[in-house]
């Protein structure tokens, strides 16, 4: 009996430690509320513009770039978006050429780049894998944060329904959502299924 109840209690906490690691946003950093200057990425004066830094191998983003292609199905035209993947400079050519990079180039509308060792993600304030951004035709920011309900998650949440109000001009509940991802930066916390490819 004793047996039982300290195996009950070991998945317990288990399955605690997992919920709170999806449920827990990663680390934000400071974004500026006007397009930076020293941007190598053009404003789209048109329309909205669109940004988000991924790792190429957190297996966490693959929910992400789901999330980003529904809000692009429902935006179409009204949006520009371009997604930054993180490159070591150290690492080869075509290290962040991976599923997670095909995926997302396959999405309708979207421009992908590398950003060689996160500079450009370091200008913008992000620091999480999955980090969106949408500026206006000024440069003003309209919303910064994740567009997942949860670490490797899928499915309607706040920061998706944000993302599609703004860009159809309508008010937004909210301008900032938390970010569920791995570090850009850093290693991945978990590793994708089957090896990274």
């Amino acid at each position: 009996m004793a047996f039982v109840a300290l195996w009950l209690i070991t998945v317990g906490a288990g399955f605690a430690v997992i919920l709170n690691y999806q449920n827990t946003g990663g680390q934000k950093g400071s974004t500026p509320g006007r397009w930076p200057a020293g941007s190598q990425i053009t404003l789209d004066k048109q329309r909205d513009t669109l940004v988000m830094f991924a790792h190429p191998r957190c297996p966490c983003t693959r929910a992400s770039v789901e999330e980003l292609n529904r809000v692009l199905a429902q935006v179409q035209d009204r949006v520009t978006a371009q997604v930054f993947f993180y490159k070591p400079s150290q690492f080869p050519e075509d290290w962040s050429k991976t599923d997670l990079w095909r995926s997302t180039a396959a999405i309708p509308g979207v421009t992908i780049h590398e950003d060689l060792d996160g500079k450009l993600a370091e200008l913008f304030g992000a620091e999480t894998s999955g980090d969106v951004l949408l500026y206006d035709t000024n440069g003003q920011l309209l919303f910064s944060g994740g567009i997942t309900g949860s670490r490797g998650h899928a499915g309607d949440n706040a920061g998706e329904n944000a993302i599609v109000s703004l860009c159809m001009g309508q008010k937004a509940g909210l301008a900032q959502t938390p970010v569920y991802g791995c570090s850009l930066s850093g290693k991945c916390a978990i590793p994708a299924p089957g090896g990274a490819k």
